[in-house]
């Protein structure tokens, strides 16, 4: 294989396996910092050796068993300072060496403990977030503090808090017991979502959506489905498959945003649909009703709609009800607001929008002002919905949208 040839695989190899090195190291070294280095120097090493020796059967073993042992060279060479690093780089040493195969097996399982680990009750909650999204998805600083709306110090801050926390109070490094389960898995499924709805509309950037990310999410959903099938992680799945299926038709070939009502549904993915459906109808018939299973039949209804005017509007307002009575918030508001206007007209919709705006809800948030916007548009409000489009400009983060609202200020008639 050419040198470049091996140099995009490797890249390849970068993006999709990582993470999943990275979990195994962490349980391997016992340190999420002595991992990260070991990560980076594994990779460090395929860069310099693959293209000489060409790519090894298992790339992932390689990686683990390389990083395993640059992990114990830094420890004997901090061990010069801390005798009991000496003998903690021995007994790692001397764990099984079949073990690297093992490792590749059961890598899965340490994404799991790694995600359980980072949202142990014993870190703040807003500190568990940022880890997973840090150590599990690979996240940068900087797209950690966009989610957040906060600045990267503060995130970056949090991130050191835990990995210290973690260290101290010797937390371990496994998946809770069903007894212990529930009071980790809300963050837990609130961490998956999060990094779903990252891969799925992108926070910033020129790209509306990011596949890697979304990808890693719903696997990281089956994952969780296998260990604990209970209903708001069969109503996380189902909702991310439904989701994730209008990908292919949410982008215009040159990368343009195209309204959920635009869309060509045949572009959608059928199989996610008929998996998501069923699942869906699974988790909704799981009482107490929970957010995610609410959220997954909403989504049901518009994949079970064959266009945009079949859906029914109507439904998908007592659903937001529903979701607001278990989980009340701006957003969801927002959502119930856009659902009702297209029930009952954008008169309707535009005062349930400015109603949320006035009291100080969404007054930063850029979809907020677009509604608002949208609903002046079609009342004839046509100033009113030039400063709408404009305010909701400034506040997007994603080129694609900044753009496609840009094009909606433009095609405003003159006054």
């Amino acid at each position: 294989m050419p040198a470049s040839a091996t140099n995009n695989a490797i890249d390849a190899i970068f993006r999709a396996e990582s993470r999943r090195v990275l979990a195994t190291l962490i349980r391997l070294l016992g340190d999420f910092d002595l991992a990260e280095e070991a990560l980076q120097e594994s990779f460090a090493s395929a860069t310099e050796q693959w293209p000489k020796t060409g790519l090894p059967d298992n790339p992932r073993a390689w990686l683990v068993s390389t990083g395993k042992f640059k992990g114990i060279d830094a420890l004997r060479r901090q061990a010069r300072a801390d005798a009991s690093l000496q003998e903690l780089a021995e007994r790692i040493a001397a764990q099984d060496r079949t073990a690297v195969a093992a490792d590749d097996d059961r890598i899965e399982d340490d994404q799991l403990r790694l995600i359980f680990t980072c949202c142990h009750p014993a870190l703040a909650a807003e500190s568990r977030i940022a880890l997973t999204l840090r150590e599990v998805c690979g996240l940068t600083t900087d797209e950690i503090a966009r989610a957040f709306l906060v600045a990267p110090p503060t995130i970056a801050q949090r991130i050191v808090r835990a990995k210290s926390k973690i260290k101290a109070a010797g937390i371990p490094y496994q998946v809770p017991s069903r007894r212990d389960m529930p009071e980790r898995l809300e963050t837990v499924l609130y961490v998956i979502y999060l990094v779903f709805t990252e891969g799925y509309a992108a926070s910033s950037g020129d790209s509306l959506t990011r596949a890697d990310l979304s990808t890693e999410a719903i696997r990281l959903g089956r994952l969780l489905l296998e260990l604990l099938p209970e209903g708001e992680v069969i109503g996380l799945l189902a909702l991310m498959l439904l989701q994730e299926s209008r990908r292919g038709a949410r982008m215009s070939p040159t990368g343009e945003l195209i309204l959920l009502e635009d869309q060509d549904r045949s572009l959608w993915n059928r199989d996610q649909i008929t998996e998501g459906l069923a699942l869906a109808r699974q988790a909704v018939t799981t009482l107490p009703l929970r957010p995610y299973a609410i959220q997954a039949a909403i989504a049901a209804v518009h994949a079970e709609a064959a266009s945009a005017a079949q859906t029914n509007w109507g439904q998908i307002a007592d659903l937001y009800d529903a979701l607001l009575a278990v989980e009340p918030s701006p957003v969801v508001e927002l959502n119930r607001a856009v659902a009702i206007a297209m029930r009952d007209g954008p008169a309707a919709g535009l005062a349930l929008v400015d109603a949320i705006i006035q009291r100080g809800d969404l007054a930063n948030y850029h979809l907020a002002h677009a509604a608002r916007a949208e609903y002046c548009r079609q009342l004839g409000q046509i100033d009113a919905a030039r400063q709408a489009f404009e305010q909701a400009i400034t506040l997007a983060g994603q080129d694609p949208e900044r753009r496609f609202l840009q094009r909606k200020l433009d095609s405003l008639p003159n006054r």
